[in-house]
């Protein structure tokens, strides 16, 4: 297969994944730890509504969505491309994702700097780096 499809279509996979990762997270914890009473946080506007409410426990699941998405779509794309460069596009494109949301959203400050600088290009290394040990486990003597 040609390099530049392959790479495409690694990283649109990676995308894919990524964000089916992030959306089942993210209905996880919406059983796990479910918002306050009254609220509803299915739409853009119920959800900026219920903004304030939220307690430290209710940003858990956000997080891990947006990292774990991340990380699982960036080490697919890794895992197929052994590139650091593409697996860092679903970094990016992610964290364009996170930032679009901040700039529409009223969360925390602390949620915010903590979802822009530890979510999205952390962990898209993070799972560069795992792809990369893995491959080098396999192929070990060990």
């Amino acid at each position: 297969m040609n390099q530049i499809i392959k790479n495409i279509l690694a990283v649109l996979a990676g995308l894919i994944i990524g964000a089916c990762v992030n959306m089942g997270i993210l209905m996880l914890f919406m059983k796990l730890i479910p918002p306050p009473m009254g609220v509803d946080v299915t739409t853009e506007a119920g959800l900026k509504a219920a903004l304030p409410l939220f307690e430290a426990k209710n940003f858990i699941g956000p997080f891990l969505a947006h990292a774990l998405g991340t990380f699982v779509g960036a080490f697919i794309v890794a895992v197929i491309t052994k590139n650091l460069r593409l697996s860092l596009i679903i970094g990016f494109s992610f964290l364009i994702g996170g930032a679009m949301e901040v700039a529409n959203l009223s969360a925390p400050l602390w949620f915010n700097v903590l979802d822009l600088v530890m979510a999205y290009i952390p962990m898209a290394y993070l799972g560069y780096r795992t792809a990369f040990f893995i491959d080098l486990k396999k192929n070990s003597c060990i």
